[in-house]
């Protein structure tokens, strides 16, 4: 396990994070261990009574975070900018370095801090229990995704609006890639703290884009804005081409490293539709499927904005500009990883027209026949198949004459990896899936009975395929 004689977030000072007492809890049932995840930090050795010690009563990591920080940002909710906010039911609660990354753990449910404004600070069980399942399917897709560590269930109630109440309790850990979110750059340009700006973005340098080192602070900041850029595109990509729609893209909910995360009321596409919605209360669709991108950089620009507080010559218009570009270039990139295909074409004008081609066609196909959104890139993994295609529950759409024309342009690709193509998770008829109906079927027995079989049968299914997006 890596040692620190201070751990990172110390570097910034008190200015970033309040230190905050965790909850105690009346129960401790461990509901989810990631295993894998423990391993990647050097964790995996720790016995069942040290993990509850440290992911449910929150005693402190041996030479690391000494007492839990909740950190300090603002934020745009719905693009109104709302500087009550911070941790408010969560901490950061150790960080390790592992092959030159730096990770943290954070929690949610885990108590009340100075930002829970009026709220208790608790999760509730089946919260925990949909991040869990976003988690897990957005890593077998190949995201860059928060990876959920720990739940524990804690034998409390809840009282909550938006599910059937009293509900049961639940504390999660999760492992991510840097807490630093936009909103925590608005709050310093919020109060005018220029010089905290730049002890942040050399904190973020330091430990997320370390290739900008040796940039003068100006050409930092703005090396710092197009990294993040970047990031954030091929993450919005990701999204898309998985149809997921993250719920409630405010700048709170944008991380640094571009890794998604903060999984709370998302929904994956039954069926293409870019005015679907995710979360009940965004009644307008400003965060739909199809605003995704267009959210993502709005919350850019707001990121920009802050930064140019301190500094005011930031170009940030001309930073920011090359953002759907490269928005595309990751759309054809994934939507090929997605497919199993390759573009054997070997002038680059010549392969973006054809990767347009092929997407723009899928599109119109899934539009105008209004195919199971992932059952229809399950059925054409590694290009038109008739075997496979004849092998699905909606194998009468690919007899349809509007699939003419999406057949022709795959058929002018090649097959990436020929090992991925026979993988056994394909050579069943139906895809693996994770709809609202669905993970509502699989918390039904959980509520009803504790019977906790179907998820885990879940979680088999969804790690069967691990590896052959990525």
């Amino acid at each position: 396990m890596p040692q620190y004689k201070n751990p990172p977030i110390y570097e910034l000072g008190p200015d970033f994070y309040d230190e905050v007492e965790p909850a105690q809890f009346p129960k401790a049932i461990l509901r989810y261990r990631n295993q894998d995840a423990a391993h990647s930090i050097g964790l995996a050795h720790l016995t069942a009574e040290e993990w509850q010690k440290h992911f449910w009563s929150f005693q402190p990591i041996e030479k690391n975070i000494q007492k839990p920080l909740a950190l300090r940002y603002h934020g745009h909710q719905f693009q109104v900018y709302n500087p009550r906010l911070g941790d408010g039911r969560g901490f950061l609660f150790a960080q390790f370095l592992t092959e030159g990354k730096l990770f943290d753990l954070g929690t949610k449910g885990s108590g009340q801090t100075p930002y829970s404004r009026n709220g208790d600070g608790r999760l509730t069980l089946k919260g925990a229990f949909r991040e869990i399942l976003a988690t897990e399917m957005l890593e077998s897709y190949g995201m860059n995704t928060s990876k959920t560590f720990s739940v524990f269930e804690t034998g409390e109630s809840l009282e909550r609006h938006d599910e059937p109440s009293p509900t049961r309790a639940g504390v999660l850990v999760r492992l991510s890639h840097s807490h630093i979110r936009f909103g925590t750059f608005q709050r310093l340009a919020f109060l005018g703290e220029t010089e905290n700006i730049k002890k942040l973005i050399d904190y973020c340098v330091k430990y997320f884009y370390p290739q900008l080192s040796s940039f003068t602070d100006l050409e930092r900041a703005a090396a710092f804005l197009r990294e993040v850029s970047q990031a954030s595109a091929k993450t919005a990509a990701s999204w898309m081409i998985s149809g997921f729609v993250h719920g409630v893209l405010n700048t709170d909910n944008m991380n640094i490293t571009g890794e998604s995360f903060d999984y709370g009321p998302y929904r994956f596409l039954p069926t293409y539709d870019p005015a679907f919605t995710a979360a009940y209360f965004d009644e307008a669709g400003l965060y739909c499927y199809g605003r995704q991108p267009a959210s993502v950089l709005w919350n850019l620009y707001q990121l920009g904005g802050a930064l140019m507080k301190a500094f005011p010559e930031l170009p940030v218009q001309d930073l920011l500009e090359d953002f759907s570009d490269t928005f595309s270039l990751h759309i054809h990139h994934r939507l090929l990883k997605r497919l199993n295909l390759r573009n054997p074409l070997e002038e680059p004008a010549a392969q973006a027209d054809l990767n347009q081609e092929l997407v723009t066609d899928l599109f119109s196909f899934m539009d105008q026949e209004k195919g199971l959104f992932e059952q229809t890139l399950f059925d054409l993994h590694s290009g038109a198949n008739d075997e496979r295609l004849q092998r699905s529950p909606q194998a009468a759409l690919y007899q349809k004459e509007s699939f003419a024309k999406l057949k022709d342009t795959l058929n002018c690709y090649e097959i990436a990896d020929n090992q991925i193509a026979v993988h056994p998770y394909f050579q069943q008829g139906k895809a693996c899936s994770m709809l609202i109906d669905e993970l509502e079927a699989l918390w039904k027995p959980i509520a009803d009975n504790d019977d906790w079989a179907p998820f885990e049968k879940k979680l088999q299914e969804i790690r069967s395929f691990r590896g052959v997006y990525t």
